[in-house]
């Protein structure tokens, strides 16, 4: 099983880690339902990477309780290590071995049983589709080729809980596209995965997801639900002079965001607590014309960045002003 018997792989609570007066993780509740893609957002040194290696019992919180797969961590961190896999965006494999000896290696490291341990790697190689590369030195693979023997390592021992620390930063789309579908292929054979990533279209593929900023979780849920939450609060905006539009509205009130895509501007307006849309439509336009900026503005369908800057920002106001 990957979940304890009410579903939940993974609960954190009031998790904190301090570096000196820095506060990397500050106070963060935490629910990972088992059997799922679990995602963290958020930009470099939100505190992704050190909340995994919290959960996964590799650094010891400052404050706050762990319960991982039904042990107390990190108390029972040794007991963990055995369930859990941990892949890294470094690709943690010997390049001087080759792919069946990486996996063999890793299988010994793991203690997978050597009665189970040929048929594993033997599985893994096709599973992974290595079948004409399992004598290829991995150092020579491209990075793509990498992910997925790194992945491959990573799982050997048949792990319940798979922590992926931004996995997919260095290879191109195709093989992020590639590598998503093997993580939904565990997913759907019962194993819980945790991702931490910066790119908003994977965040967009998880089951569920969180939001960090500087530490603070800002929003827990499905894509689907954190961007209902911004209905009526994204616009496009069409003129024939974009960036004197954009000059005109970036630093207007109920304004949290505007971005140039191709032609026209996305327009994030503020979200209160009541819908606001018809006003902030016609705020938008009055705005425009008293710049002399003729446009068309429609509204749009939210998306994940536009979660994130709501979110960000608004954590981030409300820090200014405690």
């Amino acid at each position: 099983m990957s979940a304890g018997n009410d579903g939940v792989a993974i609960r954190a609570r009031g998790l904190t880690k301090r570096f000196g007066a820095l506060v990397a993780v500050d106070h963060v509740d935490l629910e990972v339902p088992g059997k799922h893609v679990y995602g963290f957002l958020g930009p470099n040194g939100s505190g992704k990477s050190t909340t995994i290696r919290m959960l996964c019992g590799l650094l010891t919180p400052s404050a706050g309780d762990i319960d991982v797969l039904g042990l107390n961590i990190p108390a029972q961190a040794e007991a963990l290590r055995r369930r859990i896999g941990y892949m890294t965006q470094k690709f943690s494999l010997f390049e001087d071995l080759t792919v069946r000896e990486n996996l063999e290696f890793m299988a010994e490291i793991q203690g997978v049983p050597r009665a189970r341990a040929a048929g594993r790697v033997g599985e893994l190689i096709e599973q992974y589709h290595f079948s004409d590369r399992q004598k290829q030195l991995a150092g020579t693979m491209s990075g793509g080729q990498k992910q997925r023997l790194a992945l491959a390592c990573a799982v050997i021992h048949e792990p319940e809980l798979l922590f992926l620390d931004e996995p997919t930063s260095a290879v191109d789309p195709e093989s992020r596209r590639d590598f998503w579908e093997k993580l939904f292929e565990l997913a759907d054979a019962g194993t819980t995965l945790l991702v931490s990533t910066h790119l908003m279209d994977e965040a967009e593929r998880c089951h569920r997801l969180a939001i960090l900023d500087q530490g603070v979780l800002v929003a827990d849920g499905t894509p689907g639900e954190l961007t209902r939450k911004l209905a009526g609060h994204t616009f496009i905006i069409e003129t024939d002079e974009p960036r004197r539009a954009q000059r005109a509205l970036v630093d207007a009130a109920n304004v949290l965001g505007v971005a140039q895509v191709g032609n026209t501007l996305r327009v994030l307006t503020y979200a209160g607590d009541e819908p606001i849309a018809d006003g902030a439509q016609q705020y938008l336009q009055q705005m425009l014309r008293k710049a002399g900026q003729p446009a068309s503005v429609q509204a749009a369908q939210p998306n994940l960045e536009d979660v994130f800057v709501a979110v960000t920002r608004k954590s981030r106001e409300q820090e200014r002003m405690a």
